[in-house]
C-alpha cells in the first residue's frame, strides 16, 4: 500500500479511538508560531540567556539542569515561560484531534496548542492530566489532573471524561509544572519501567489499543525512553510518520518496538486531513 494510503487508514483509525495518536515536539511547529518546537530550539533559547558549559552545550536535560542548579529553578521558570508566554493559533491536527476526540492523546511536549484547541471545539467531554517533579513542590505525587475548565480536579483524570489528553513531560504555562532538569527525571526514570509515574487511567485507555507517533524523533535516549514505557502493553501494529534519514538509534527503536515507519514529511498529515474535510 502506497504511503499516502496507509497515512489515510491509520487517521481514520484515530478517529475511529482505535488508535493512540502520541504527538511529539514537531507538532507545535504546525501552530502559529512564536514557540520553540524541538528539544534543540528550547535548548537554544535558554542557552541564549544563560551560557552552559561545553559538556552540556545542546542538550536541553543537560542545560536545564545546570540552569538550576547554577541559578536555581526559579531562573530555569522564568526563561522557558518566556520562551513560551505565545498562544499561537492551534494547527490543522490539532483541531482535527479537537473535533474527533480520541480515547486517548498522548502529548509528548511543553506548549498548550491542543489544549486550546480542545477548549475551541467547544463539544464533548474532556481533560487533562500531566506530568510533574517531585523534585520541587510536590514531592509526593506523580501527575495533575486538570477539567475542560482548568479546575484542578486531583491527582487522577476523570474516568468519564471522552478524551483524555496526557502530558508526560508537563505543560509550561502559569500554574502548572513541567519536567526538564536531570532532577525532575531521576525519580521518574527510577520508576517509569514498573509503570507508577503513568496514570492507571492513561494505561486503561492504551489497552489493545496501537500508536501513531506523529511529529515525533527517537534520538534522544529521554525521548525513546518515555514511548517505550507509555506504549508498553498497549496494542501491537504501532506507526510513525518520520521524514528523512534516521539515526542508528532510532532504527533499532522502531525495529525494537515493531514500529511501522511512514517516510513522509508532517505536512502530507494535513495534507490527508484536508482531503478528507
Amino acid at each position: 500500500m502506497a504511503a499516502p494510503d496507509r497515512l489515510s487508514d491509520l487517521l481514520d483509525e484515530v478517529a475511529a479511538g482505535r488508535r493512540v495518536p502520541y504527538l511529539g515536539a514537531g507538532v507545535a511547529a504546525t501552530a502559529g508560531g512564536g514557540q520553540p518546537a524541538s528539544p534543540e530550539a528550547l535548548c537554544a533559547a535558554i542557552e541564549a540567556r544563560v551560557r552552559a558549559p561545553k559538556r552540556a552545550a545542546g542538550n536541553l536535560w543537560a542545560v536545564a539542569q545546570y540552569v538550576e542548579g547554577r541559578r536555581f529553578r526559579r531562573t530555569l521558570d522564568a526563561i522557558v515561560q518566556v520562551a513560551f508566554a505565545a498562544r499561537p493559533e492551534p494547527g490543522p491536527l490539532h483541531r482535527w484531534i479537537a473535533q474527533v476526540r480520541p480515547p486517548l492523546v498522548v502529548d509528548a511536549w511543553y506548549d498548550g496548542a491542543l489544549i486550546e484547541a480542545a477548549g475551541a471545539a467547544g463539544k464533548g467531554s474532556w481533560g487533562l492530566v500531566q506530568g510533574v517533579s517531585r523534585h520541587g513542590e510536590w514531592s509526593e505525587i506523580w501527575t495533575r489532573a486538570y477539567d475542560a475548565a482548568g479546575s484542578l480536579v486531583g491527582e487522577e483524570p476523570d474516568p468519564a471524561w471522552e478524551m483524555l489528553i496526557y502530558k508526560p513531560h508537563g505543560l509550561i504555562r502559569e500554574g502548572h509544572a513541567y519536567l526538564m532538569s536531570d532532577n525532575d527525571y531521576v525519580e521518574v526514570l527510577t520508576e517509569i519501567d514498573i509503570q507508577s509515574p503513568i496514570p492507571a487511567e492513561v494505561r486503561a485507555r492504551r489497552t489493545g489499543r496501537p500508536f501513531l507517533f506523529l511529529g515525533c524523533r527517537f534520538d534522544d535516549q529521554m525521548l525513546r525512553t518515555f514511548a517505550r514505557q507509555i506504549a508498553k502493553r498497549s496494542g501491537s501494529g504501532h506507526a510513525a510518520v518520520i521524514d528523512g534519514k534516521l539515526t542508528r538509534m532510532e532504527a533499532r527503536f522502531l525495529e525494537e518496538l515493531g514500529i511501522e515507519r511512514l517516510d513522509l514529511p508532517l505536512a502530507r498529515v494535513a495534507e490527508a486531513l484536508a482531503a478528507t474535510a
